[in-house]
């Protein structure tokens, strides 16, 4: 089986995920915190949801990470680079769980990743898939670089009213 490599940044570890992940996603992801991304989901969803992210370390070479604090090893959310059967292209995403919101964490992470995918990994392109009233996740993603590509393809069954497409430079070309 395949596995996420282990990121290191300032304040965060990024790994691959553990069964004991799945207790705190799924109480979060059943809550009204998890609707700018398909939620509230129910507890099977969430598994099967949980399963084909870590699957797709293996399937693709890729998929998602938890993230820790390096300082006590607190899992507080995850990021990833995804691409399930109804994405066009590949995605990096983020989450941070509500207390940790702010701090600049999912920032850091998707940072870190965004690099991975694009140097050792070997992307040559990288969008975000964003609701538009997601205007943390709209700022995130223009504060790592992204701009709107409104001419990008949806996620299949998606409209331009539900999913706002950002493309991700390569980190080369950040100013």
């Amino acid at each position: 089986m395949t596995t996420a490599p282990t990121i290191t940044t300032t304040r965060l570890q990024l790994r691959h995920h553990r069964i004991d992940d799945f207790e705190p996603m799924a109480a979060m992801f059943a809550t009204d915190w998890s609707r700018y991304m398909g939620g509230p989901v129910s507890r099977s969803d969430m598994w099967r949801w949980l399963a084909s992210e870590v699957g797709s370390w293996s399937l693709l070479g890729f998929g998602s990470w938890a993230v820790d604090l390096r300082e006590n090893g607190e899992c507080i959310g995850q990021v990833g680079v995804n691409k399930p059967a109804n994405f066009p292209e590949v995605e990096l995403g983020w989450m941070v769980y509500p207390a940790h919101e702010g701090k600049g964490f999912a920032f850091e992470a998707a940072d870190a990743v965004r690099d991975w995918a694009f140097g050792p990994r070997g992307l040559n392109t990288l969008v975000s898939y964003i609701d538009p009233e997601n205007e943390r996740s709209i700022a995130l993603a223009e504060r790592l670089g992204a701009t709107r590509d409104d001419a990008a393809d949806l996620p299949e069954g998606e409209t331009p009213a539900e999913t706002l497409v950002y493309r991700h430079p390569a980190p080369g070309a950040l100013h």
